[in-house]
């Protein structure tokens, strides 16, 4: 039997996998999961380990996918388009830590937008492209970003007929090299919104697009679909790396190893949790958090409580409502729909909720939060850059390096694999100002790479809408755009 999807309010009849990937959000609100989740035995462990990564996710995504949907050389197909562009033959490579040699960094940039969002993004963006040409169907994908979700998912998209994509972006709160990733594409399809008056950043974005997606009938007559983290498949494919970079740190299947994540709306550290629970053995957690404290409020005191958001040097994870804390509470709480439900009532009426003493006891098993300050952060990038000069930082992986570097006393020899989840060439100000170099000082090799380089005569696609205004115009824009509109 295939596993189905149901919705962590738990108020909506359970779907298949491709109901669940073309609705994004469940039909009440709540965040779909699987019905039950696969199980991989020690012996099926053993012969995985030797995989390479594409022939590893068609192994780990067959056991969600039913053939009925996407038969398995369509599958095998679609994975290996959606990694075709990447720069490193391994596609995640482990690479050693300077100065650490039991830490060891997985790079999860080499995809076409230089961040860890290409991994799952441009397998979901054709797998929703392959379902609507199979039923000639056309959808609109509204998703909210902090800088890495919307270049990827504007990629991924460019030029399909069967999808617009509408990538939200809080206005001056992320770089130019990842506005000008959205902005500086020609395709017809794809439209850039960068939106003023965001106190709360991506999560004012999110809250519009949540009140889109609550409206069952708009939703249907605007056919809306998202391709944030709240996605299923997005946190299904990440699941993939863990498994992949654990058979590679550890000398035996059940040997600990630790990873250490950079953590802002939760959707990469749930997708660990996820191998976890599929049987990847003595596996630990660091959420590494920056200023943010939403996080850290919830694994520290059980309290999961919406903060002003802190702009900080880690942008990407500046984050204040992280979503996919959702679908770890279903799991954590005994999978109860109706006390998840409740939770979610509560938080969007107080803003706050506390965790019961199980709850907590659940959240923290295996997991420790950490939370860095910028400055300890820019001078991890530092560090790691004078100790050699080979091996330079972006502000987010940094973030989790000076997690794991701080708690590597307490776990002896464990293995620590930390998750790289951007280029640092997306971040040329942070570079400078971690290297402690002037602006307009040439960069070093390691933060230029040639698929940012703007020679400024390309036109820019941009609408600039304020937050108060972003629903309406999100409304009419989305309903005036063709149902097959032609490829670039």
């Amino acid at each position: 039997m295939m596993i189905r999807f149901i919705s962590t309010r738990g108020n909506t009849d359970p779907v298949g996998f491709d109901t669940a990937v073309l609705q994004g959000f469940a039909p009440d609100g709540g965040l779909y999961v699987p019905d039950r989740l696969p199980r991989f035995t020690p012996a099926e462990l053993a012969r995985m380990k030797e995989l390479p990564y594409t022939a590893l996710c068609i192994t780990i995504l067959s056991r969600f996918i039913d053939p009925g949907i996407i038969p398995a050389n369509d599958l095998k197909e679609l994975v290996r388009q959606s990694f075709s562009t990447f720069s490193h033959p391994d596609i995640v490579p482990l690479v050693p830590c300077p100065g650490a040699p039991a830490v060891s960094i997985m790079e999860l940039f080499h995809g076409p937008t230089l961040s860890f969002k290409d991994i799952a993004m441009g397998f979901l963006v054709r797998v929703m492209d392959y379902l609507l040409e199979k039923d000639q169907r056309h959808l609109n994908l509204i998703l909210a970003t902090t800088g890495d979700t919307g270049p990827a998912a504007a990629h991924a998209a460019s030029g399909l007929n069967t999808i617009d994509c509408w990538p939200l972006f809080p206005k001056g709160m992320i770089t130019p090299e990842q506005e000008r990733q959205m902005t500086g594409l020609a395709a017809s399809n794809i439209h850039p919104v960068g939106v003023t008056g965001c106190p709360d950043g991506g999560d004012d974005l999110d809250r519009v697009v949540l009140n889109l997606f609550n409206d069952t009938a708009q939703k249907q007559r605007l056919r809306l679909s998202s391709v944030n983290s709240i996605n299923w498949c997005r946190v299904m494919v990440q699941s993939a790396h863990y498994f992949y970079a654990y058979f590679r740190a550890c000398n035996r299947i059940g040997d600990p190893v630790v990873f250490s994540v950079p953590s802002g709306a939760f959707g990469n550290l749930f997708a660990g949790y996820l191998a976890r629970e599929m049987g990847l053995p003595a596996v630990e957690f660091i959420c590494a958090v920056n200023a943010n404290q939403t996080l850290y409020q919830a694994f520290t005191r059980g309290v999961f409580k919406h903060h002003a958001l802190i702009s900080t040097c880690s942008s990407a994870i500046d984050i204040v409502v992280p979503y996919n804390f959702w679908r770890f509470l279903y799991f954590a709480a005994g999978r109860d729909a109706g006390r998840i439900s409740a939770w979610m009532d509560e938080f969007d009426a107080t803003g706050e909720i506390a965790l019961d003493a199980a709850t907590r006891q659940a959240v923290n098993k295996g997991v420790t939060c950490v939370s860095i300050t910028d400055r300890v952060t820019l001078e991890t990038m530092n560090t790691l850059f004078a100790s050699d000069p080979a091996y330079l930082s972006d502000p987010h992986g940094a973030v989790a390096l000076a997690a794991a570097l701080a708690q590597q006393k307490e776990r002896a020899d464990t293995p620590i694999v930390c998750l790289a989840t951007a280029h640092p060439a997306k971040f040329p100000e942070t570079v400078l100002q971690a290297l402690d170099r002037a602006p307009g000082t040439p960069l070093p090799r390691q933060a230029r790479h040639a698929s940012l380089a703007w020679d400024g005569k390309r036109r820019e696609n941009l609408a600039v809408q304020s937050l108060d205004r972003l629903e309406a115009y999100l409304v009419r824009a989305v309903a005036s755009v063709r149902e097959t509109p032609p490829k670039a």
